[in-house]
Formats: C-alpha cells, structure tokens, sequence
C-alpha cells in the first residue's frame, strides 16, 4: 500500500460521493436544523435536492414541516427582512432580490415590505450617506452626489428616497448657513 499526502488524501475525500438519503432520514434532518433558526422553503427544497431527493418526496417533507409548523415562509421573511434592514443596512429593492433568489413567495414578501414604513428606509440611508459623502473623491459637487447616489441604489434603496435624504441634508446645509 502507498501512502498518500494528507493533501491528496482529503481531496479525494471530498469528492467521493455520500450514500443516498432516505426521505425519513432528510425530515428529520429538516427538522433537527428548522428548530435551530428560521429556514424557508427554498432553502430546505435545495438541500433536499443536493442530498438527491426526488420531487414527491421533497415534496411531501415540506408539507409536512409546514404542516407542523417548523417553516413558515411569512414568520421567514419578516425575520430576514428584520435583520438586512437592521444589520446589513439594505434598502427595499435589495431585499425584494434576495427575496426572489431565496423562492420566497411575492405576495409574502410585497405583505412584508409594505408593512415597512418609508421612514424606517430614510432613518437607515441618512446615516450612510452622511458617513460615505467625505469618502467620496470627485471634482465637482454634482460628481459626487451622482457617485453618491448610485452608492445608496446599490445598497437597494429607491429613487425617491436617496432624493428625499440629498435634498433635506442639501436645506440643512442652506438654513445652517
């Protein structure tokens, strides 16, 4: 018998393919990791399907984690949307997308973020472009507001509401002055 480096040893590990799961066996798994934290629906189809479940029992796992309540796609949304607002300092457009990527329901999340004041966004993006405004590198004023807007959008903020924030800060400045 030779012996293999631990490098070549392990990368071979990883590669080898596990046995199948059975179906019992992923709900309780399912189970196991949904009283732990928040999952939604997407995410356990997706892991179920990387274990290589076939479509009914997938399925079938999933109603039955509804059913008894260990996910729940609106409980899901609310949390995360709680926590990009709150951690991650996101807009409304940014989490829509993560939404969607996450297979969350549109009219789950539409019920969520509508229940979202605009101020709840204004109070966010204020602070963020008070701190990102003198990092900004630009010749003109009007360079750096349009760098500044396009900082705030890509945090997912709307429109409206990156206006809303320039032109208070832009009449405070005024009436200061």
């Amino acid at each position: 018998t030779s012996q293999l480096t631990p490098l070549l040893y392990y990368s071979r590990k990883m590669f080898r393919k596990s046995p199948p799961i059975t179906e019992e066996e992923a709900l309780k798994k399912l189970a196991a990791l949904c009283a732990k934290a928040e999952y939604c629906t997407g995410d356990l189809d997706e892991k179920m399907r990387r274990w290589g479940l076939n479509d009914e029992a997938r399925q079938r796992n999933i109603e039955y984690l509804i059913d008894h309540q260990y996910v729940d796609n609106m409980r899901y949304c609310q949390a995360f949307v709680n926590d990009k607002i709150k951690y991650n300092k996101w807009g409304r457009r940014k989490i829509e997308q993560a939404l969607w990527m996450k297979h969350i329901q549109e009219d789950v999340s539409k019920t969520v973020l509508d229940s979202i004041d605009d101020n709840v966004y204004v109070d966010i993006l204020r602070p963020l472009l008070k701190t990102k405004w003198p990092t900004i590198h630009a010749e003109t004023d009007y360079e750096r507001s349009m760098k500044l807007i396009k900082f705030a959008m890509s945090r997912g903020f709307d429109m409206a509401l990156i206006r809303r924030c320039i032109d208070e800060d832009i009449t405070a400045k005024v009436d200061e002055g």
